[in-house]
């Protein structure tokens, strides 16, 4: 029995040469090259952002979001100052009273004075008692009718100054009856009427601070506004289809609420930080000294012009409430927008 010979193999059906493997695979020809498999990276990219991150000119609405938030913070700062010194002035005059002895034909004003000071002494919550002296009344009428002045000569009244220590112990009206009966043209001052004065400036001042602040917060809300209709008009394709493919308003929104957020928590930080800046040069300047006119002026009549704590906690208020506004403006003005495209 002879062996079968098998049949010659033709070179295309070769198994190297015609490209099919053992397991029937198809071998790579040469000079084609095999395609790489895509990366996970690559394949399973992360979606685009509904609201592109230079989609909206957010370094110029930064700028406006920082300068407002400058303003207010700013705005706080001087309402603080100015309250903080009208308290100090109102507390100042309620813990002293003014006796004022008037100059009369006849009336011996040192004996005057020596009565009107030992009748304040005997009032209980009386701390001090001081005579201003010929030198500090000349002080004190220099601004007005120049030195050098003459108090014999002038019809001047003489002033004495009560310290109260006890503001419960101490009686007005006792004091008022015993300067009537033993002093003769003395009366006493309590200061009520600066006082009510002094009030009344604060007050002016905390109102026109409050409304400062609105219209401040108020321009930035409407330029959060505008920001976000053009940051609509320029996605509003993608806005559309989303919408109506069933894409939910809170989800479109929320994208939107979470650019402007960061955007105005950015300038809102900005804001805040330049504002406590220009609180701590202020503080500085009134603590070493002030050789300009207007800050020596401002110094002695506002005293120190730091910024206490409260003032820092309004700086604070303020960064936290531009960010609030900034992000709920921008879901507002979405959804009022999504609200007209049904």
């Amino acid at each position: 029995m002879t062996d079968e010979i098998p049949p010659p193999t033709r070179k295309d059906e070769h198994p190297e040469r015609s490209g099919q493997g053992r397991r029937g695979g198809t071998l790579p020809r040469a000079g084609v090259r095999r395609r790489k498999p895509r990366a996970k990276s690559e394949a399973l990219r992360a979606p685009a952002q509904i609201v592109p991150p230079q989609a909206v000119a957010g370094r110029a609405l930064t700028l406006v979001v920082a300068i407002m938030s400058f303003l207010a913070c700013l705005t706080i700062g001087a309402v603080t100052v100015v309250n903080d010194a009208a308290n100090a002035w109102s507390n100042d005059l309620l813990r002293e009273v003014t006796i004022q002895i008037r100059p009369a034909e006849g009336v011996d004003m040192l004996r005057e004075i020596e009565k009107a000071i030992a009748a304040a002494k005997a009032q209980p919550g009386v701390g001090g008692v001081h005579a201003l002296s010929d030198g500090e009344t000349r002080d004190l009428l220099q601004p007005w009718l120049g030195s050098g002045l003459d108090l014999e000569s002038l019809p001047v009244p003489r002033l004495i100054q009560v310290q109260i220590d006890d503001g419960r112990a101490f009686d007005l009206a006792a004091l008022r009856q015993a300067v009537a009966a033993d002093v003769r043209g003395a009366s006493v001052d309590d200061h009520a009427l600066w006082t009510d004065r002094l009030a009344a400036m604060a007050n002016a001042v905390v109102a026109g601070g409050v409304a400062i602040l609105v219209l401040v917060l108020a321009s930035m809300v409407l330029s959060v506004v505008f920001a976000t209709r053009a940051a609509m008009a320029g996605n509003r394709d993608v806005v559309e289809v989303l919408h109506f493919v069933g894409a939910e308003d809170n989800f479109i929104a929320r994208e939107f609420q979470r650019h402007f957020l960061l955007l105005g928590l950015r300038g809102g930080v900005a804001g805040g930080f330049a504002a406590c800046l220009v609180f701590l040069v202020l503080g500085l300047v009134s603590e070493d000294g002030a050789t300009s006119a207007g800050v020596s002026q401002a110094v002695g009549l506002f005293g120190d012009l730091s910024v206490g704590v409260a003032g820092y906690l309004g700086v604070l208020a303020i960064i936290f409430l531009v960010t609030v506004l900034t992000a709920a403006t921008s879901r507002i003005a979405v959804r009022t927008h999504l609200a007209r495209l049904d």
